[in-house]
């Protein structure tokens, strides 16, 4: 599918719901398996909310190649400004190193931007290296805070006590 980076420009448009099929198979390429429900709760939740959600596309000769995901966040942890989410992002392999992966990055701020956000979050696992490349080639930095997890299965261990 080799594009010349040039023809990327043009060819930004919203997904559509025709595009799942296709989103599922790019994401599944890059994570290894299938999140068919994910990608389904996000189109269902945007046509419901579009003020809260971009959602775009790029295509080459009327073949999705690659795709964004962002939402808008409004008074998240107190914060009073909109903050804009990259949810997910793939392009297909063939397609890598054109230019799709940042006109889709140009498109999500646009429309971010046009949306009320002030800023773009997103988050990955630090040994994906590719995606952390992209990433940084995009402008983002470390945020200023941590992301903590635990298992809610898991019981905590007994507290020793002093006897």
């Amino acid at each position: 599918m080799n594009m010349p980076a040039a023809n990327i420009g043009n060819i930004l448009r919203p997904l559509r719901p025709a595009d799942l099929e296709r989103v599922i198979g790019i994401d599944s390429a890059h994570v290894g398996e299938p999140r068919r429900r994910f990608f389904e709760k996000r189109l269902a939740h945007a046509q419901k909310h579009p003020e809260d959600f971009v959602q775009l596309g790029a295509a080459h000769n009327g073949l999705l190649v690659g795709f964004v995901f962002g939402r808008i966040l409004r008074g998240e942890f107190g914060r009073e400004q909109a903050i804009g989410t990259l949810d997910a992002v793939g392009v297909e392999h063939d397609s890598r190193d054109r230019g799709v992966g940042q006109a889709l990055m140009d498109g999500l701020i646009k429309a971010m931007r046009e949306k009320g956000a002030t800023s773009l979050q997103s988050q990955a696992d630090w040994t994906n290296h590719v995606l952390l490349r992209f990433f940084d080639a995009s402008g983002f930095g470390l945020a200023p805070r941590l992301v903590l997890e635990r298992s809610v299965r898991a019981p905590l261990p007994e507290p020793v006590e002093d006897e």
